[in-house]
């Protein structure tokens, strides 16, 4: 099934308020409402909620990847209690073709399962190797009916967004909101 640029940013706000910056109770005048207080962010900690929830089924499956590959997960924000938008994981490739990850392994590969809705998404540094089509058979087969978000549609700008992990509104990436600030983490 077709992804559209609208179906996304329309996933994207129902998760996050358009034209309000993140700031916290303290440093806006009493009675006025700030982002923790929105519906769109509500939404955001039930999903988190649901994803605390089914962290066994993203336990399962990233053990199960990283007993082949250097694997780290980036989800225990969300385990402890974060409002983290998906599971997150990063992948160490190693550098000169040591077989074995090593201290001078490098991330290269970063992969995010949406908890707002049926994506994932792959951050690869593209080098030549089986990790990715391995990681999106792992990701299919344990989320049935979750799909990628082409990068022509994910590298969109949301304009009216602000999140953490971005300096200011309008930085937040569609893959940004729908997985994670980290989705920068690894330079494709």
């Amino acid at each position: 099934m077709k992804i559209t640029r609208s179906e996304l940013l329309d996933l994207v706000y129902r998760f996050y308020p358009r034209g309000m910056h993140k700031i916290s109770r303290i440093h806006v005048p009493p009675g006025e409402l700030v982002y923790v207080d929105t519906e769109e962010h509500r939404r955001l900690v039930e999903a988190a909620n649901r994803g605390r929830a089914e962290y066994p089924t993203w336990e399962a499956m990233i053990h199960l990847l990283g007993d082949r590959y250097g694997l780290q997960n980036e989800s225990l924000s969300l385990v402890s209690g974060g409002a983290d938008p998906a599971y997150s994981a990063r992948i160490y490739r190693p550098k000169d073709l040591e077989p074995v990850p090593s201290p001078n392994s490098r991330a290269s590969l970063s992969f995010h399962v949406s908890l707002l809705g049926p994506y994932y998404g792959i951050h690869d540094a593209g080098e030549p190797d089986e990790i990715p089509a391995a990681v999106a058979q792992e990701i299919e087969a344990t989320y049935p009916g979750y799909q990628p978000i082409p990068p022509e549609l994910g590298n969109e700008v949301v304009p009216d967004v602000d999140m953490d992990g971005v300096k200011m509104m309008g930085e937040a990436t569609i893959y940004m909101c729908l997985f994670s600030p980290k989705w920068t983490w690894v330079d494709p």
